[in-house]
């Protein structure tokens, strides 16, 4: 396991909470800090703060984002680092089955915090998420922990959905089309729940799967990755600003 930072300008925070202290990774833009600039809380899939979601924490930095992303297994395994197939996805499933999802949404919160601590004054702050970081990211979104949320493929938000009726942040979704996770009538349900919503996109991909946007997977799809990549850098621009 390395978690030394992916460049320069990122390190390795700490972030106390009631409950404990725990490391989030923190990737800065080339430019460094812009007083009341945007942030991107970052928040992972069930492989942990690992070198995919550190290499996209330093995308968005590079696009002028400050990025955090907290290690949200800390209770766990603190700084946990997993691969894709095999035991590592054997363990990436233990460690989700055993997360507490309000604790999560605490910490969340504590990264909101510490993050708008970081770009000062005035700079507004969005929930970027993968798989169960997804998931997160629409919950604190609907909580108002943030002021605009990109989940991609979030596991589990249709069953979260009487949450959406409380959404007055903009949201955009990303679902690939033949993810067996997430069955198409579940992203119809998001659609239809999230309708009318200021400033609410819902996106499929066609011959896109689950982790779609991770290029460690198999499951990578370069051409969906680039559509969401750009379109979510809209979203954002637009949302933060």
């Amino acid at each position: 396991m390395t978690t030394t930072p992916n460049n320069p300008n990122s390190r390795w925070i700490k972030i106390d909470t009631a409950a404990g202290s725990f490391d989030a990774y923190l990737s800065l833009p080339p430019a460094g800090k812009q007083p009341g600039g945007p942030g991107i809380v970052l928040v992972q899939e069930i492989f942990g703060v690992n070198e995919h979601i550190r290499s996209v924490a330093d995308q968005y930095a590079a696009d002028g984002y400050v990025v955090l992303a907290p290690d949200v297994f800390w209770r766990s395994q603190p700084h946990v680092e997993l691969g894709y197939t095999g035991p590592d996805w054997e363990k990436a499933m233990t460690l989700y089955k055993a997360v507490n999802l309000e604790d999560t949404l605490g910490d969340i919160a504590a990264t909101v915090s510490a993050l708008r601590n970081e770009i000062g004054q005035g700079g507004k702050v969005a929930a970027v998420g993968y798989c169960f970081g997804g998931l997160t990211s629409f919950l604190a979104a609907a909580r108002g922990l943030v002021d605009a949320a990109v989940p991609y493929y979030g596991g589990g938000i249709h069953n979260h959905l009487h949450e959406a009726t409380a959404l007055n942040v903009p949201v955009q979704f990303h679902y690939g089309a033949i993810d067996a996770h997430i069955p198409q009538e579940d992203v119809e349900k998001v659609r239809q729940a999230v309708a009318g919503k200021r400033g609410t996109e819902v996106f499929v991909y066609d011959q896109a799967d689950h982790g779609f946007n991770c290029w460690a997977r198999g499951s990578y799809n370069q051409r969906a990755a680039a559509l969401a990549h750009g379109r979510a850098l809209v979203f954002l621009a637009n949302a933060l600003a």
